[in-house]
């Protein structure tokens, strides 16, 4: 048993079987060594192939880009070209459509200077004919007048002998006319204000008139009558009384009503009114039942009241 148990030993020692395994495991190194080139070199031959057809793509891609921006240019330029010959073709028509309003406009501007042209001729060729009428009628009238200053001035000494007598004639009508004036009389007037010269009938009114001193407006009122209009003012006779000599008188002047009452013949009845600062004067010479008569005296010059 020993012996066996010894040779068992001996069969299964592991130096016997250790060249064996050596040589295995090299040869496993080997073929993985072998295996990892491989794989390396197909790795880098895809890669270098990827790589190629990249570059291939990328050149290829490159000159689709340029041709498709030469296709570009080249219609951006065509329609640059397209859009520049429209805009010619307009600013032509538009010049072509101003040149014929211009020439149009020119051809009437000188339609109607012509027109004005001819009627101003027109009219100065009718006043040169009449001018022509009138020295024509102006040398007839001198030749005429010419003849009459031959005939006045014959009876020229017969005028100075006439205006001789016209002098008289007025020196005497200035004497009367101061005889009269000397024998009017000059009243204070209702309101405390010395009045002009009075008339107390028809001759003493003329000479007042001949005078000039003031406007004499005569009136003839009825108490049956509405208002009556007497210059710029309005009378109505409210009452008259021959009996007691006096008389009622409403006066408009100025939209406004005064009435002056029992006032007698030959008294100067006086009022003011807007536009002066002289009062007005009504005198009533003659007085009869319901009637009088006289007249209204109003300053010469219109001097505003302030």
């Amino acid at each position: 048993m020993p012996d066996n148990f010894d040779d068992s030993i001996e069969t299964k020692h592991p130096e016997s079987d250790a060249p064996h395994t050596h040589g295995g495991s090299h040869t496993g190194i080997f073929a993985a060594l072998a295996i990892g080139l491989v794989l390396s070199l197909a790795c880098n031959a895809f890669l270098w192939t990827r790589s190629s057809q990249a570059d291939e793509q990328i050149a290829s891609l490159k000159a689709s880009t340029e041709q498709q921006m030469s296709k570009l240019a080249d219609a951006t330029t065509s329609l640059l070209e397209q859009r520049l010959q429209g805009l010619n073709d307009q600013l032509s028509s538009a010049m072509h459509d101003t040149q014929s309003s211009i020439n149009t406009a020119i051809k009437n501007t000188r339609s109607q200077a012509q027109k004005q042209s001819d009627e101003l001729r027109g009219q100065l060729e009718q006043e040169q004919q009449q001018v022509s009428g009138e020295l024509t009628q102006l040398k007839d009238a001198t030749t005429s007048a010419d003849s009459k200053i031959t005939e006045v001035s014959t009876d020229v000494n017969g005028v100075k002998s006439d205006v001789t007598g016209v002098k008289a004639d007025v020196a005497s009508t200035q004497a009367g006319l101061d005889k009269t004036g000397s024998d009017l009389k000059r009243v204070m007037g209702d309101m405390g204000v010395m009045s002009g010269l009075i008339a107390t009938n028809g001759k003493d009114l003329e000479a007042l008139r001949a005078l000039g001193e003031r406007n004499y407006i005569e009136f003839n009122i009825n108490k049956r009558q509405a208002d009556q209009k007497v210059g710029n003012v309005t009378l109505r006779l409210k009452n008259a009384d021959p009996k007691r000599n006096r008389y009622t008188v409403e006066i408009l002047a100025d939209d406004q009503r005064v009435e002056k009452r029992d006032k007698t013949v030959n008294e100067p009845v006086q009022f003011y009114t807007s536009n002066n600062r002289q009062p007005y004067e009504i005198v009533v010479n003659q007085l009869k039942k319901d009637q009088i008569t006289g007249y209204l005296a109003t300053p010469k010059v219109t001097i505003a009241r302030q």
